[in-house]
C-alpha cells in the first residue's frame, strides 16, 4: 500500500522502517530532524502533510500529544487537505478519547475512515515490531488496516467499532503501567534501604508471583540508574492527566493514579521529564533519603 506516515520519532521511526520492510511504499513530509536511513526508505519527501496526504491511500499519525494531532491534521498544509473519499486515516499516538471523536467526525466529513490505534511497547516493541496496539473504529477500515499491523505489532486488538475505544484502552494501559513503575520502584528502594542487594531481590521476584514486565525491564533501569527514554516521563504524565481528566468528567476517583502523577511531577521538577519513565525510582529513592 502506499502509506503516508507522519511523525517519525523514537517511535514511529522503527514502525515507519517494519512498514518498508513488508513491502509498502512511504511518503514522508521534509523535516531538518530527518536521518539518511529514512530519507533512503521513503518512497518519496514531500513538502508538507497534506502532500503526503494526497499520495498516499492510508495516513499514519505517530505524535506526541492531542494539540499536535489537531494540528497535523487540521492545521495550515494538514492532512485534511490532502484527503479524499475512501482514503483511510490512522492515529496512532495516545491522546484523549473525547478528542478523538471529534476528529473522527472531522475526518469523515471528506469521506474518508479514521482508525484510533495507539501502541504500548516503547522502542523495544517498536524496533521488534511487537507492539500491542489497541485499535478502535469501523469493522471494515480495521480489516483493510491489519496487515499493517502486523507489519509493526503482534498483540492487535480491536477494541469496538466505536473511535475513542482504543485510546480508551490506552488510557488503562498507562494507569497499569504507572502503578507496576510505582510499585517496582517502592520495592527495590525498601530493599536498598534495608540493606539487600536489589538485582537479586529482583532475581528472586522474577520467579514468583510478583513477575511482570515492568519487573524484567524496567527494573533493571532502576537498579542500574541508566534512564535512556524509551517512553518519556513527560509522555506518561500526559497520559495520567487524560486519566484523571477523564475521570473528573465521570465523576470517578483514581487514587493511586493521582499519586503516581504526583511522583512523576517530583521527577520532571528535579530535571528528569525527558528521562525514560523508569526513573521513578529517583522521586521514591528521594523520600527514602538516599
Amino acid at each position: 500500500m502506499k502509506i503516508g506516515f507522519i511523525g517519525l520519532g523514537i517511535m514511529g521511526a522503527p514502525m515507519a522502517f517494519n512498514l518498508k520492510a513488508a513491502g509498502h511504499e512511504l511518503f514522508i513530509p521534509e523535516r531538518r530532524s530527518l536521518t539518511p536511513e529514512l530519507r533512503a526508505a521513503a518512497t518519496a519527501v514531500l513538502v508538507d502533510a497534506a502532500a503526503v496526504a494526497e499520495a498516499a491511500e492510508i495516513v499514519i499519525l505517530m505524535v506526541p500529544d492531542t494539540p499536535d494531532v489537531e494540528h497535523v491534521l487540521f492545521g495550515p498544509h494538514g492532512v485534511a487537505e490532502g484527503l479524499h473519499p475512501g482514503k483511510l486515516v490512522i492515529d496512532m499516538s495516545s491522546i484523549g478519547p473525547m478528542e478523538t471523536k471529534n476528529f473522527a467526525a472531522r475526518v469523515a466529513k471528506h469521506g474518508c475512515d479514521y482508525l484510533d490505534a495507539p501502541v504500548s511497547g516503547g522502542e523495544v516493541g517498536a524496533k521488534a515490531a511487537t507492539l500491542t496496539i489497541m485499535v478502535g473504529g469501523p469493522d471494515a477500515a480495521f480489516a483493510r488496516a491489519l496487515p499493517l499491523f502486523e507489519a509493526m505489532g503482534k498483540n492487535i486488538t480491536h477494541v469496538g467499532s466505536e473511535n475513542g475505544a482504543g485510546q480508551t484502552c490506552k488510557v488503562c494501559n498507562q494507569i497499569i503501567v504507572a502503578l507496576n513503575i510505582q510499585a517496582v520502584a517502592e520495592a527495590l528502594t525498601f530493599a536498598r534501604k534495608a540493606g539487600a542487594d536489589p538485582a537479586r531481590v529482583r532475581q528472586a521476584l522474577m520467579g514468583g508471583f510478583a513477575s511482570s514486565k515492568i519487573l524484567e525491564v524496567h527494573a533493571e533501569r532502576m537498579i542500574n540508574g541508566t534512564f535512556k527514554p524509551g517512553f518519556r516521563v513527560k509522555l506518561h504524565q500526559k497520559d495520567l492527566n487524560i486519566a484523571l481528566s477523564a475521570a473528573r468528567e465521570m465523576g470517578m476517583s483514581l487514587p493511586n493514579t493521582a499519586i503516581a502523577q504526583q511522583m512523576f511531577s517530583s521527577v520532571a521538577a528535579h530535571g528528569g521529564a525527558d528521562l525514560d519513565h523508569s526513573a521513578l525510582v529517583k522521586a521514591v529513592e528521594g523520600m527514602a533519603g538516599l
